[in-house]
C-alpha cells in the first residue's frame, strides 16, 4: 500500500498544475491551426505532463506499506543417541516409530514450516533413528535452534528423547530462551533393569613417582539384592588391586576406595573392572579405563655451601613454596658425600670460599652439564672463582667488602616479577659484595642492576649466562636474608623475595628441548567421537621454524594396523587432523628432513571408548514432563505421537504471525509514472505531427 498525498503535498500538487497550464497557454493559447477541442486536449495532456515533471523535481516522498505473512515454524527433532535405541521397553515398535514420525512431519508440513534435527554428540538437520550417539547433548541442540531460529515464528518444539542428558546439562534452561512450547515424546524404560555397573571414578591424572595415590570408585547395581561381585584394577592389562562387595539392596551404591603406588615413570593405563551378575541388561558400563601420568616431577635442588649462613634458610624456604621442588643442604664435609648426579640444579653459595675449594664437587657439576647458581659474598675465593668458569673474571680484589642496593632491569623478560613489588625493592637493605673490578665475557641477562650510592650502574647484580650449554645463575652479594627480614617488617608487603628466589630457581632448572623436530599431541587420551590432532615443528640450524619441507606420519594400533597422513602447513608449523579412531592404544612415528639431514619423532596416545550412554539406563520421563509442562507443552508415548496434529490445532499457540514494513522513498522511484508521462508525451507528438505541427 503506497500514501502519497498530505495538506502541504496538495498545495505543492496545485502550483505545479499552474506551472504546467501556464506553459500549455503559451503553446497553445494563440494556435489557430488546431481544431479548437483537439487544441485543449494537447493543452491538458501538456499540462498534466510537465506538472508532473515539475513536481517530480521537488523530489517528494511516498510511504509504502507492505504486510507479510510469515508461517510458524515446527522443530522435530529425535534423540540418536545409544540408550535410546538399546534399551525399550517390551512391546515397543521401533519401525512403526519410525513411520510416525516421519507422518508426523509430514502432516504438519501441509500447514507449518518444519524442520527436523537429530541430535546426540552433535546436532545434524534431518531425521535418523541409527542410535549410534555416543552421548546425548539436549543443550547443544538448544543452542543450535537458537542460532538458527532468532527472531523467527517458532510455533512449537516437539522432542523425541528418554530424558538422559550426560552432556551440556538440564537443557529446560536454555529452552525458556525460544518461548515455544515443548511437546515431548518419552522414549526409552522407566522400570529399572538388572544391572552392574562402575558409575565414576576420582583419580589424580599426574603422580609423583613412588607417591601412593587413591582411586575412589563408585559402583552401583539395580535389581541384584544379594549378589556377590569383585572389584578388580588392572595396570597395562596386569590385575594390581582387588576388592569383594555384597550388594544388600535393589538400589545399591558403594564408594570403594583403591589404593596404587607409582613404581615408574611414564603414562599408565588402568581399568577399574567389577564382575557381571546374570541377566545383565548390559555388560559395557562394567568397567573404566582411566589414565594416570607418573612423573618424577620433583625437581631436586642441592644448596651446597662451606659455612651455615642465614641466606641458606631464606633460599630453601622459598623453593618449598614449589611443591615440585625438593632441596636438600650440604655444608662443608657433607659435600664429600653427596651424590651430586641426581640434583637437576646446584646452587653453590660462596663456593669456592678461601676455606673450602668443593674441586670435586664443582668438577662433577661441569662434566654432567648441571645448571648452577653461584652467589658471592665474603667468604668466596676470587682466584678459584675465575678458573672454574668462564663468564665472569674478578680482579683486584683487596679483601674488602662494598655495600650495593638492588634495582630492577626494565627489559627482563626471562620471567614474569609482580611490577608494583618490584617497587619494595628502594626499601632493601644493601648487600655485601666483594670489592674488586667485574668484568663480564659474552652475552647475559640482568634481572637486577647494582645501584652504588644513589647511582644506578650498569653492573648486573643478579643475572644468568650460558656455558657448554648449560644455564648458570650469579648473584654478586650476600645478605638476601635481611631482604626477607624487612618483608616481614609489614604484614602487607609482597613476598618478593620468595618469588625471586622461586622463579630464578624454575628457570634454571628446567632444560631446554633442544630437539629440531618435534611432533606431539595436544593431550595424551581422546574420546572415541574425538578428532585427534598432532602438531608438529621443524627449526633449522639457527632454531627458527621452518615448514619447506614435507612431514609424515604413520600412526599404528595395537594390532598393528597402520593410518599414514600427510601433515598441513599452518604458519611456520605443520598440523594433522586425523579424525577420530576406535578405541585402544597408538603410536606414531613421524619423518621428515631438512637439507641432508632426516629427522624422525615418536610417541603414544590412547582412544578411549566412551560409555556414559550406559551409565544410566533407566528413562526419565520425569524431566520430559517437566519440560512440557514449563513451556505449556505436553508429554506423549510413542504410540500417541500423531495426537499432536490435532492438539497443536486446538491450543492457539501456534499462529502465523504478519510483519508490517513501513518506509518512505522517492516517487521519482515510482517507475510507472514514467511509464505515464512517457504515453502522454508520445500522444501529443503524434496528433501534433499528424496536424502539421512541429
Amino acid at each position: 500500500m503506497t500514501s502519497f498525498f498530505s495538506f502541504s503535498t496538495l498545495i505543492i500538487l496545485l502550483a505545479c498544475l499552474a506551472l504546467g497550464a501556464g506553459y500549455a497557454w503559451v503553446l497553445y493559447g494563440a494556435n489557430k491551426n488546431l481544431d479548437k477541442k483537439l487544441r485543449s486536449a494537447l493543452a491538458a495532456t501538456r499540462t498534466l505532463t510537465v506538472a508532473a515533471l515539475v513536481f517530480l523535481l521537488l523530489a517528494p516522498l511516498v510511504r509504502r506499506i507492505s504486510h507479510t505473512p510469515e508461517k510458524p515454524v515446527i522443530v522435530i527433532a529425535n534423540d540418536n543417541s545409544i540408550s535410546v535405541k538399546a534399551i525399550q521397553p517390551s512391546g515397543f515398535d521401533a519401525k512403526k516409530y519410525e513411520q510416525d514420525l516421519r507422518q508426523l512431519a509430514d502432516k504438519l508440513s501441509e500447514k507449518y514450516e518444519v524442520k527436523t534435527y537429530s541430535f546426540g554428540d552433535s546436532v545434524k538437520q534431518g531425521l535418523s533413528f541409527t542410535g549410534t550417539a555416543q552421548i546425548s547433548n539436549g543443550t547443544a541442540l538448544v543452542n543450535q535452534l537458537n542460532d538458527e531460529l532468532l527472531n523467527r515464528n517458532v510455533g512449537a518444539i516437539i522432542m523425541a528423547s528418554d530424558g538422559i542428558f550426560n552432556r551440556g546439562g538440564n537443557p529446560i534452561y536454555e529452552l525458556n530462551k525460544i518461548k515455544a512450547p515443548v511437546y515431548t515424546i518419552a522414549m526409552g524404560d522407566t522400570i529399572p533393569k538388572r544391572d552392574v555397573l562402575v558409575a565414576n571414578v576420582n583419580y589424580n591424572n599426574i603422580v609423583y613417582l613412588d607417591n601412593e595415590f587413591t582411586l575412589d570408585v563408585q559402583v552401583q547395581a539395580f535389581e541384584s539384592k544379594g549378589e556377590n561381585v569383585k572389584l578388580a584394577v588392572l595396570e597395562n592389562g596386569k590385575q594390581v588391586a582387588e576388592q569383594s562387595l555384597a550388594i544388600g539392596s535393589t538400589s545399591f551404591v558403594k564408594d570403594a576406595q583403591i589404593k596404587l603406588k607409582a613404581n615408574k615413570v611414564g603414562v599408565h593405563r588402568y581399568t577399574v573392572n567389577v564382575s557381571t551378575v546374570k541377566n545383565e541388561i548390559t555388560t559395557k558400563n562394567n568397567s573404566q579405563t582411566i589414565f594416570v601420568e607418573v612423573i618424577d616431577g620433583r625437581q631436586k635442588v642441592l644448596l651446597a655451601s662451606a659455612i651455615p649462613h642465614p641466606d641458606l634458610a631464606t633460599f630453601k624456604q622459598a623453593i618449598e613454596l614449589n611443591k615440585h621442588y625438593e632441596v636438600s643442604t650440604a655444608i662443608a664435609e657433607e659435600l664429600e658425600r653427596v651424590d651430586v648426579y641426581k640434583y637437576n640444579l646446584v646452587i653453590l653459595y660462596q663456593l669456592p670460599a678461601a676455606n673450602y675449594s668443593a674441586t670435586s664437587l664443582i668438577n662433577k657439576i661441569k662434566q654432567q652439564k648441571i645448571s648452577a647458581w653461584f652467589v658471592l659474598g665474603a667468604q668466596t675465593n676470587l682466584q678459584s672463582f675465575n678458573q672454574i668458569q668462564t663468564q665472569i673474571n674478578f680482579t683486584r680484589p683487596n679483601g674488602s667488602l662494598q655495600e650495593v642496593f638492588p634495582y630492577d632491569e626494565k627489559n627482563f623478560t626471562a620471567y614474569n616479577l609482580n611490577k608494583d613489588a618490584l617497587k619494595q625493592l628502594d626499601s632493601y637493605d644493601p648487600l655485601q659484595i666483594p670489592f674488586a673490578n667485574m668484568m663480564i665475557k659474552g652475552n647475559y641477562t640482568a634481572v637486577l642492576n647494582q645501584r652504588i650510592g644513589k647511582v644506578n650502574t650498569q653492573s648486573p647484580l643478579l643475572f644468568f649466562a650460558e656455558e657448554d650449554g648449560r644455564k648458570l645463575g650469579f648473584l654478586i652479594g650476600e645478605g638476601i636474608w635481611k631482604w626477607k627480614l624487612e618483608e616481614a617488617k609489614n604484614e602487607n608487603s609482597y613476598p618478593l623475595v620468595a618469588e625471586l628466589i622461586s622463579k630464578t630457581v624454575q628457570y634454571l632448572a628446567v632444560k631446554d628441548d633442544k630437539r629440531k623436530f618435534k611432533v606431539y599431541t595436544n593431550k595424551s587420551t581422546f574420546e572415541e567421537n574425538e578428532n585427534v590432532l598432532l602438531n608438529a615443528t621443524l627449526y633449522n640450524d639457527a632454531f627458527e621454524p621452518v615448514n619447506a619441507s614435507e612431514v609424515k606420519i604413520q600412526i599404528k594400533n595395537s594390532e598393528g594396523k597402520a593410518y599414514h597422513y600427510t601433515f598441513s602447513k599452518v604458519g611456520n608449523a605443520y598440523q594433522l587432523d586425523a579424525g577420530a579412531l576406535p578405541q585402544g592404544n597408538y603410536t606414531y612415528a613421524a619423518s621428515t628432513s631438512l637439507g641432508d639431514k632426516k629427522y624422525i619423532a615418536n610417541g603414544a596416545f590412547y582412544v578411549n571408548a566412551i560409555i556414559t550412554e550406559y551409565q544410566q539406563t533407566t528413562a526419565n520421563h520425569q524431566l520430559l514432563n517437566t519440560i512440557a509442562q514449563q513451556t505449556k507443552g505436553k508429554i506423549y508415548m510413542p504410540t500417541n505421537l500423531l495426537n499432536i496434529v490435532d492438539d497443536l490445532e486446538k491450543s492457539g499457540q501456534v499462529k502465523t504471525i504478519t510483519y508490517e514494513d513501513r518506509r518512505y522513498e522517492e516517487m521519482i522511484n515510482l517507475k510507472w509514472i514514467f511509464a505515464v508521462i512517457l504515453v502522454f508525451l508520445t500522444v501529443e507528438w503524434f496528433f501534433r505531427k499528424r496536424n502539421g505541427e512541429a
